[in-house]
């Protein structure tokens, strides 16, 4: 009888006679024990538990508490501070960390857990095992067995097998020292611990060891497969400048085999006489689980025309212990093509007609208008028309900024003798125009007559009453060689002098021998006149490019005389102009 089964009988005779109440209690209390332990210590919290590891193995502490709260584990003694490990990682057991522990919840602050580690020289007695022992290697659809390091150390043929921090129960089968798992997944590649219970002077120690598994592919019986170069193909150089060749080869899962993937010069295409070109190092890539590529590149350090030589050629060769492949590149060199003259100025003339089209699609309309309006001379046809000036305006009342300053400019006189030359040229600045100041709306039709003898029409007063408005302005339009607009934020919301402007626009584009002139009779610009209702788009277009004066009441004698010397510039050519001269006299 071994002593721990003494030690249960005597436990069991003394619950039978002296706590018979506790006796069910107290057997099954001590198989807890010894089926969960690390459970029971988390729980009751000093508890004290004993492991073994060997030194240099890879060793975790289990903690039950890992998967919802970190725990850390630290050394307790003097001299050992700093010595530490996270409960439920992995980490290489050393000599230093031999020694009682106390683990921590770092979310919990009363949850601890008390243990004794003692790391152990691995080079000992039967603690001496196989590699074949701490490193697996098992084959994905196949059955798999999983060895105990040391398991002739104890007679105990209890074994706990541990994958990371989980025990493991799934697809697997225990026997004595061994796990078999029956169908071997990718996913079971990890680290397992396999712990066993000894029992030496009282003490329960657990003597945890590591098993590295790794999980691979089914072999392969192919020959590798190269993906670049493919077949014979030909690649451009340049002459005095380096070059690199590079081959990819694809190959699939085999054991203990290197792929290998090299770069030759080829000879007359003579596999016999190829010599082995310096080479970088290979780089290998995983693509799947059973499928790997290596890149390899060779370096032509200058190219010289006796490498374009029609029997040189360049082959890759990938090759396995089923089999090889090789692809071949033939080196030509790179016409120097003149890509401005050939390339370049095509696409940039091509790209330069598209913009100018767009251009010319969008703003065809204002091109127009500026073409008829500045550079198109039409025929001299006035003797053929009635009118020598149409002019379109609308009654705006002056405000009383403007009286002033009208009043006030009437009695001033021109300072400088600059502007009192400048004035002669103003027909207001007159003994008439002085006396009497009156709105741009009067004094046009004054000067544009009276004192120019331009031949005028205005609506209100050459066109008869009682026709149709529409064909009135339209015929008026058509009797006249020139249309004058005197613009105001009340012109542009006035349906009918809009509809004068917007048909002098349409003549312009059809008769060349029109001419538009707009007059702004205040400094606001069109963009910032928002009329009610809204202009039609061939009026806001037209506004942004027509010939324009501005004219403001008020301004100083230079900005006036200006004016009515733009003014008559733009005007047409003046038939009347022997009776104006006649008149002067």
């Amino acid at each position: 009888m071994t002593e721990m089964n003494k030690q249960c009988l005597s436990v069991y005779i003394l619950c039978f006679f002296i706590f018979p109440i506790f006796l069910e209690g107290c057997c099954k209390g001590n198989q807890k024990k010894k089926t969960d332990i690390s459970l029971v210590g988390n729980q009751l919290g000093t508890f004290r538990q004993h492991y073994r590891a060997v030194e240099g193995e890879d060793f975790m502490i289990p903690c039950e508490t890992v998967n919802q709260h970190m725990v850390s584990c630290s050394m307790t003694g003097e001299g050992n501070e700093g010595i530490s490990f996270v409960c439920g990682r992995v980490f290489r057991a050393e000599a230093k960390h031999s020694g009682k522990h106390t683990c921590r919840s770092l979310l919990s602050s009363g949850s601890k857990m008390f243990f004794h580690l003692q790391v152990v020289n691995g080079s000992l007695g039967c603690l001496q095992s196989n590699k074949s022992h701490k490193s697996v290697r098992l084959t994905v659809d196949k059955g798999g067995t999983i060895p105990c390091p040391g398991r002739n150390c104890s007679n105990n043929p209890e074994i706990i097998w541990y994958k990371h921090n989980k025990t493991v129960s799934r697809r697997s089968c225990q026997k004595p020292g061994r796990l078999i798992l029956c169908n071997v997944r990718k996913e079971d590649t990890g680290v397992y611990f396999c712990d066993r219970q000894i029992i030496e002077q009282g003490v329960i120690w657990t003597f945890r060891r590591a098993v590295h598994v790794t999980v691979i592919p089914l072999e392969s019986s192919e020959p590798p497969s190269i993906i670049y170069p493919y077949g014979n193909m030909k690649e451009e150089v340049e002459l005095g400048r380096s070059h690199t060749l590079m081959c990819k080869a694809r190959f699939l899962f085999e054991t203990d085999v290197s792929p290998e993937v090299r770069w030759y010069m080829n000879y007359g295409g003579k596999m016999e006489n190829m010599t082995l070109l310096p080479m970088e190092e290979q780089h290998k890539e995983t693509i799947t689980f059973e499928v790997f590529e290596v890149i390899r590149r060779a370096i032509i350090k200058e190219v010289t025309p006796q490498l374009l030589n029609q029997y040189h050629t360049y082959t890759c060769i990938a090759n396995n212990t089923h089999g090889n492949s090789n692809a071949t590149i033939k080196l030509i060199e790179k016409m120097k093509v003149k890509w401005p003259s050939l390339v370049g100025y095509p696409v940039v003339s091509l790209l330069l007609v598209a913009g100018l089209g767009m251009v010319l699609h969008v703003k065809w309309l204002e091109i127009q208008l500026i073409y008829r309006s500045h550079f198109q001379r039409g025929k001299h046809d006035g003797d053929k028309k009635e009118f020598d000036v149409l002019l379109s305006y609308v009654w705006s009342p002056p405000t009383a900024e403007v009286e002033g300053v009208l009043t006030t400019s009437s009695h001033k006189g021109p300072d400088t003798d600059e502007e009192a030359c400048l004035s002669s040229m103003d027909p207001l600045n007159t003994e008439e125009g002085n006396s009497t100041q009156r709105p741009l709306e009067v004094l046009l039709p004054h000067v544009l007559e009276d004192r120019w003898a331009y031949r005028l029409c205005l609506l209100e007063r050459d066109v008869l009453p009682g026709g149709a408005y529409a064909n009135d302005v339209v015929l008026a339009i058509q009797r006249s060689r020139m249309l004058i607009c005197l613009l105001s934020a009340d012109y542009l919301s006035n349906s009918n002098a809009v509809f004068v402007l917007e048909s002098g626009i349409q003549a312009l584009l059809q008769n060349s021998s029109l001419k538009v002139l707009l007059i702004w009779t205040s400094r606001a610009s069109a963009s910032l006149i928002q009329p009610d209702p809204p202009l039609p788009t061939l009026v806001q277009r037209a506004l942004k490019v027509l010939p324009s004066l501005d004219w403001t009441s008020g301004d100083p004698t230079r900005a006036t005389s200006n004016f009515w010397r733009y003014l008559r510039k733009a005007m047409p050519d003046q038939r009347g102009k022997l009776v104006s001269l006649m008149q002067d006299q």
